[in-house]
């Protein structure tokens, strides 16, 4: 046989396997948030530790947000997602802004608290969530849960965003800049403690975070139970010279609940074993524990995750 011949079909044989390994390899697409916030890269490290801990498994990245990843977990748009607890449990209950309940969206790890934040121009007049009405708001897109927050929060002090004189919906960088030219009075968002975007603001412009009253906590409640009370700790951003009371959340990573249990407790497994690269990629995230991991966000647990963390004695 022509040695060029017997080289050529050596190649395409090759080419062959691998066509044939990589379409029977397990794909994990995996939900993250905007580019620019925690949530995208923090999801870059657990496509690595997937890669690396799981034989037969990809991973793939796309941007996504609290509310959209829950829906895309929901109809199969992607194997896993970031989460935020308060929105996936409407998702579960079927609450707005869910149209029906999001049955097939399970709970495999709990990563870190974020904290609901509304920040004000300290020129702006605005003492209270009362005072924001007829002021010109900015916060994050719809599908995001700090969007969602934002009305929740408007709704217990009788507003919406009819009653303001302008609602802007982007990114945290756009919602700084807007603040910083007087294009806008408020901006509300949900991130960790300190937030960058809130200390860029305050490096150029005098602000206010907002205090939240234990009526209005109650009231919040009743809308959704997954809001915690949190206290944003006096000193942690310029001129704060007193702990604020406010509401957050849990981020937590969701799986779909039709994922096989083998698969979801070998991916649990391996995020319990390498929490470590993550808190390298998200300060919030350093020293978590297998414990940590299992805190219930009030969303059912996939059966692989609670298969290990029984295992692990930590629930």
């Amino acid at each position: 046989m022509n040695i060029l011949r017997v080289v050529r079909l050596c190649s395409l044989a090759l080419a062959a396997a691998l066509l044939s390994s990589t379409a029977s390899a397990q794909l994990i697409r995996i939900m993250s948030g905007p580019q620019g916030g925690s949530w995208y890269p923090l999801a870059g490290a657990i496509q690595s530790i997937i890669e690396k801990n799981i034989p037969g498994t990809s991973a793939r990245v796309s941007p996504g947000a609290g509310i959209s990843n829950v829906l895309g977990v929901q109809n199969n748009k992607a194997e896993m997602g970031f989460g935020n607890s308060v929105s996936t449990y409407d998702g579960v209950r079927g609450e707005d802004p869910f149209k029906q309940k999001t049955d097939n969206v399970c709970h495999i790890a709990t990563l870190y608290f974020q904290y609901f934040h509304v920040v004000a121009l300290a020129d702006a007049g605005v003492k209270s969530g009362a005072d924001i009405k007829g002021k010109a708001l900015t916060t994050q897109q719809k599908g995001n849960t700090g969007e969602q927050m934002t009305r929740d929060f408007l709704k217990i002090y009788g507003l919406d965003y009819g009653k303001l004189s302008k609602v802007n919906f982007g990114s945290y960088n756009d919602s700084v800049e807007q603040l910083k030219d007087g294009h806008a009075q408020v901006f509300t968002l949900i991130t960790t403690v300190p937030a960058s975007s809130v200390m860029d603001l305050a490096s150029a412009r005098k602000i206010q975070v907002l205090d939240l009253t234990d009526l209005k906590l109650k009231e919040l409640q009743k809308i959704n139970k997954g809001y915690d009370k949190r206290i944003i700790k006096a000193g942690s951003y310029p001129g704060q010279d007193k702990d604020i009371q406010t509401i957050g959340t849990w981020t937590h990573l969701i799986m779909r609940c039709s994922t096989p249990e083998e698969l979801a407790y070998k991916i649990t497994k391996s995020l319990a074993q390498n929490t470590e690269q993550l808190g390298n990629v998200v300060a919030a995230v350093k020293g978590l524990t297998a414990k940590e991991l299992a805190i219930d966000v009030g969303v059912p647990y996939h059966p692989g995750a609670r298969k290990f963390y029984r295992e692990a004695k930590v629930m």
